[in-house]
């Protein structure tokens, strides 16, 4: 990694929510190693300490904070925590999410509801709270983690489908409104193929569902690429102020296999699904 792109992020704070393992957790590394102030956050505490540990290791200022990213009022007091304690932030990165397996029929409204509470109501509480900081910065940026299924809809997805598109819609639209409203803060929308995370292992399932055959499934087959690796590809596209970064080349692919089939896609992941999935 040149001294040049390391430049970028010298001494600028950083915001990443669900740093406690996975993508957050290689973020917060590669951050740190690029010369950031971080603070961190998560709802499991013991991963968040371990993150803040290597961190910290690495030369960076870091503030660890346990949150859970649906508490709205948690998340806008920890915003101006964040600021008291830095002075100013430069980029958040509204990363913490969950995953859920179950086709709608199956699904509990608690099911749906939880995901949208995490994976999109966090994304939104995240931006709302450190919104007007990162416009006080002069130089913000809004990173925002959708997925490969923010993209293309699957069976057995509807949920986090759901929330993830809504991420994508909500990212867009903001970055479309910094844009006209001559703010100056970049917006980024991420979305990640096949990450090597317990993702699978401690996603929530309907009833029914084979969790432990499911979870195998996507660790053997699905997970292509390292967390390291994703987080590389976010931050060289947030330093590049790329408005939407894909990771891996199956997301590239689908990305442009869902532009060229338009509908006819779903006719084609149906008979995907039945045949090889679990």
């Amino acid at each position: 990694m040149s001294e040049t792109n390391n430049e970028y992020f010298r001494g600028k704070v950083c915001v990443i929510t669900g740093a406690g393992s996975g993508i957050g957790r290689a973020l917060a590394e590669n951050l740190a190693g690029r010369g950031a102030k971080l603070a961190l956050s998560d709802i499991d505490a013991e991963g968040l300490a371990d993150t803040a540990r290597r961190c910290t290791e690495l030369g960076s200022e870091v503030k660890s904070d346990r949150l859970n990213v649906v508490e709205r009022e948690s998340v806008l007091l920890y915003a101006d925590a964040v600021k008291q304690h830095f002075g100013v932030v430069h980029q958040v990165y509204n990363n913490a999410g969950i995953a859920f397996h179950g086709d709608v029929v199956r699904s509990e409204f608690k099911d749906i509801e939880r995901i949208m509470d995490v994976d999109f109501w966090g994304v939104v509480n995240g931006t709302k709270a450190f919104l007007p900081y990162l416009i006080e910065s002069g130089a913000g940026h809004v990173v925002n983690v959708s997925s490969l299924f923010g993209l293309i809809a699957v069976p057995g997805q509807s949920a986090y489908n759901a929330a993830k598109f809504a991420v994508r819609g909500f990212t867009e639209a903001l970055r479309q409104e910094m844009l006209v409203s001559g703010q100056p803060v970049k917006v980024t929308c991420v979305h990640p193929g096949g990450i090597k995370t317990a993702v699978a292992r401690n996603s929530g399932y309907a009833e029914g569902i084979d969790s432990a055959r499911f979870a195998a499934f996507f660790d053997s087959k699905l997970a292509l690429h390292t967390p390291e690796m994703a987080a590389h590809t976010i931050t060289e596209g947030v330093r590049k102020g790329h408005g939407r970064v894909l990771i891996g080349w199956e997301a590239k692919a689908l990305d442009a296999f869902v532009r060229v089939t338009g509908s006819y896609y779903q006719r084609i992941a149906s008979v995907v699904t039945k045949r090889f999935l679990p």
